[in-house]
């Protein structure tokens, strides 16, 4: 499909890879929807869009647990553009606790929003896309949705979920015939945005981004280049590539390694925090950000310094398995 003229929908446009995404379409000249609960940081968002090559932007303030204020944004966007070409599904929040700690009405609102909110976006998508005979839906999954990590499990869940839900989708268009229609799931590593600073969390430490990090533009570029050449999914940065591909040959090892990782550098051990629902519940203020500081060089050493841990865990793992024996 081209993507220049493409009528694109994204959910979650008001901070982090949502955002970047938003804005990476504008730079194509495409008209752009904008959907999120944060009314404010929409409008920031579409100022920012319409800067570039005299893009169209549409905000929608729109609460993706709800189903008929998702279907009222699929309607407002075919009344305003005639179509939907795109639409990326990208809301999320998460919750960082003990199992046994994190309070059930928290663990329940990241499904609603992460899964629900999904369907509903897909609900509403494929209902004008099958009309058209034509588009492409993507969904922002997780590395985590391959590989689990502690302390996020309501967020890991809905992340696996999310891959089961493209997948099913995927299955029912081909019996359906419906060739002229993508899902497409996009498997971000740890990536530079609010995320962070705005969870839930139980753990008494500060949520960080755990190395490597990278930018949400990366993304972005992933996400539009999608709608080009569909494919079923897409790992966004290398060592979450690395991490996926060894978790399948001994996911034991990743399983342990990962679970080291978060307590060393996912969660502060020098940083206390105190419990609270973070954005779950109410939006967080202000006019939104893509991305949440976690640049830098410091970091960016530390990118480094990880990634190269992962490919030689990926190295060790290749030589194992072509050891005689």
């Amino acid at each position: 499909m081209r993507v220049r003229d493409s009528v694109v929908v994204v959910t979650g446009a008001s901070s982090g890879i949502g955002r970047a995404t938003a804005v990476a379409f504008a730079r194509k000249g495409c008209p752009v929807v904008l959907a999120s609960r944060r009314a404010e940081a929409l409008e920031a968002v579409r100022q920012e869009c319409e800067r570039h090559r005299g893009a169209e932007a549409l905000v929608v303030p729109t609460d993706v647990t709800d189903p008929g204020a998702v279907d009222e944004l699929a309607r407002r966007t075919v009344r305003r553009f005639g179509r939907i070409d795109v639409w990326v599904n990208c809301a999320a929040v998460t919750v960082f606790g003990p199992f046994q700690e994190v309070p059930l009405e928290d663990s329940r609102k990241v499904m609603d929003v992460n899964v629900m909110g999904y369907v509903h976006g897909a609900r509403a998508a494929l209902r004008a896309m099958r009309e058209q005979g034509r588009g492409t839906l993507i969904n922002v999954s997780s590395i985590v949705g391959v590989v689990s990590q502690p302390y996020t499990h309501a967020y890991g869940m809905s992340k696996y979920a999310t891959r089961a839900l493209s997948a099913s989708l995927r299955q029912e268009l081909r019996l359906d015939k419906a060739k002229g229609i993508h899902v497409c799931t996009v498997l971000p590593a740890t990536i530079d945005t609010p995320l962070f600073d705005h969870a839930a969390n139980y753990t008494g430490r500060k949520p960080l981004a755990m190395p490597p990090v990278y930018t949400p533009e990366r993304v972005a570029r992933a996400i539009v280049d999608l709608v080009r050449a569909p494919r079923r999914e897409v790992v966004v940065g290398p060592a979450g590539r690395s991490m996926v591909l060894e978790s399948r040959v001994m996911p034991g090892m990743v399983e342990r390694m990962m679970a080291r990782q978060v307590d060393k550098a996912h969660l502060s051990r020098k940083e206390p925090a105190p419990a609270g629902h973070g954005n779950l519940h109410v939006p967080a203020p202000g006019t939104g950000a893509a991305h949440g500081g976690w640049g830098g060089r410091r970091r960016t050493a530390m990118r480094r310094l990880t990634t190269a841990t992962v490919l030689a865990c990926a190295a060790v793992g290749a030589a194992r398995r072509v050891r005689p024996r």
